[in-house]
């Protein structure tokens, strides 16, 4: 992706720099450097956030393990680039999606907030219940 278009701060672009290093790699090790402690994670399965920054950190690193195929296609920001939109496409089992993540940075470059929307619902469902099965003792939204 093309941050340069998007007119980040310089903490902000080296923190999103960093989180598409990881996505590719599916490696997300070195998540918790860029995520503030404080950090909340709002799920497309739950109607409460999830916070502090451990939350954020399980629902990522368990999330990039059941997505197949995930690439992100466009990104956008807001006028002070420390919110950034990522459109998304991913399968999961044999169900498609499209998503976007909705990623807030704070003035150090790093996440305080971060929320996923998917489409349609019957891929939802397969993320939600694959989710669960993985997360249901430690975040109460993915019991199913």
């Amino acid at each position: 992706m093309n941050d340069a278009a998007l007119n980040l701060p310089p903490a902000v672009a080296r923190s999103l720099a960093i989180w598409h290093e990881l996505v590719v790699s599916k490696d997300l090790g070195r998540l918790e450097s860029i995520v503030h402690p404080d950090a909340v994670f709002r799920s497309p399965m739950a109607f409460k956030p999830y916070g502090p920054a451990p939350a954020l950190l399980m629902a990522l690193r368990t999330v990039i393990t059941i997505f197949e195929d995930f690439t992100y296609h466009r990104q956008f920001s807001s006028a002070d680039g420390h919110d950034i939109v990522l459109e998304f496409s991913a399968t999961v089992q044999d169900k498609q999606l499209k998503g976007i993540d909705m990623i807030r940075f704070d003035e150090t470059g790093r996440i305080v907030e971060f929320e996923v929307m998917i489409r349609p619902f019957n891929a939802l469902q397969v993320l939600g219940a694959e989710m669960g099965a993985r997360l249901a003792q430690f975040l109460p939204a993915y019991k199913v």
